[in-house]
């Protein structure tokens, strides 16, 4: 869940619960605005959660012929955002 659609749920429960005066007979629209309006919160932490936690990392790759025994030597380097 982006944080584009925990915002628009939070929207929507707020609305239904803050903004609408009519009853249903077999729904509550107070309760299904609050149930909305957590999930909006709980998606919007967990985007920025999640955002947070990327990590950027940079892999370089080398290839060489071992000159003594002839064989191919490849090295890796992976190297991570120190910031994370």
């Amino acid at each position: 869940m982006s944080l584009g659609t925990g915002i628009v749920l939070f929207v929507i429960g707020a609305i239904l619960v803050f903004a609408t005066d009519f009853q249903l007979d077999f729904i509550d629209l107070d309760v299904v605005g609050y149930i909305l309006m957590i999930a909006g919160v709980v998606g919007v932490v967990l985007g920025l959660v999640l955002l947070l936690r990327r990590r950027q990392s940079v892999s370089t790759t080398r290839s060489a012929v071992d000159p003594v025994g002839g064989e191919r030597v490849t090295e890796r380097v992976t190297d991570r955002d120190p910031l994370v």
